[in-house]
């Protein structure tokens, strides 16, 4: 399998849950407010010999010429965004889940970012995000799931075509679900914000953040020690300096 991390570039967030880019050449955290984070928003592609998946959707910006930064990053590394087959969403988080969709400003209405590929999303998870809204999520992103055709709605633990698998945590936040994708003796493991960072791989930490950050710590260390047992790839959807990590 092939993993081609997307980044979106380095921004930090505090509890105003906004997302301010950052240039580590540049700026100096500690001119943020109080409590920033420092994050690397990082969706992956995988390319299988089945599909070519897509893990979360970033956060939805579009660059100076208005093209989706999600696409211009497919293209950039030669794939069509209507060559993506399946879009895997691990929780609709606004950083997670802004490219799922784009707007058209001359209609007036939103229409999916990749309307050939199949999106596999938690029900509950689009529920509870409708219902919460802002800040952490953005309901006229995603309100377009809930009548598409290409959209499959799953629920707790499962599999999809046999060699991907989905696991609903209730970590991060209520309804949150991490992926393993195994093909040819080689497992793949995305933790999406239950493990956004290598460095909480390693230690026990638990963020004030979390929905459920006991649960999200003990789940690292599960994984973790797995990984190392059976030499799994992580995927690290925040980590500035280590996106990929294989055992």
């Amino acid at each position: 399998m092939k993993i081609i991390p997307l980044s979106e570039g380095t921004f930090t967030i505090d509890h105003s849950k906004l997302f301010i880019p950052f240039n580590p050449d540049a700026d100096d955290l500690q001119q943020r407010n109080r409590g920033s984070l420092l994050v690397e928003i990082q969706p992956f592609v995988i390319i299988t010999s089945k599909d070519i998946l897509l893990l979360d959707t970033g956060l939805g910006f579009v660059n100076e010429n208005g093209i989706l930064q999600i696409h211009q990053h497919l293209i950039d590394h030669g794939i069509s965004p209507s060559d993506v087959t399946k879009v895997l969403m691990s929780h609709l988080h606004k950083d997670h889940a802004g490219g799922i969709s784009m707007k058209d400003n001359i209609l007036d209405r939103y229409f999916l970012s990749f309307p050939s590929a199949t999106y596999y999303v938690q029900q509950q998870e689009l529920d509870f995000a409708l219902e919460k809204g802002l800040p952490s999520y953005i309901p006229e992103e995603i309100e377009i799931l809930k009548d598409a055709d290409n959209v499959v709605f799953i629920e707790g633990n499962g599999e999809i075509d046999g060699y991907i698998s989905y696991e609903l945590t209730g970590a991060h936040s209520p309804y949150h679900q991490v992926f393993t994708i195994r093909e040819d003796n080689e497992i793949i493991f995305f933790g999406a914000d239950d493990a956004p960072q290598l460095g909480q791989m390693k230690n026990k930490f638990i963020a004030k953040y979390d929905y459920d950050g006991k649960k999200c710590m003990e789940l690292r260390q599960e994984w973790w020690k797995k990984g190392q047992e059976d030499h799994w790839t992580f995927l690290f959807y925040h980590d500035v300096k280590n996106p990929v990590w294989k055992f």
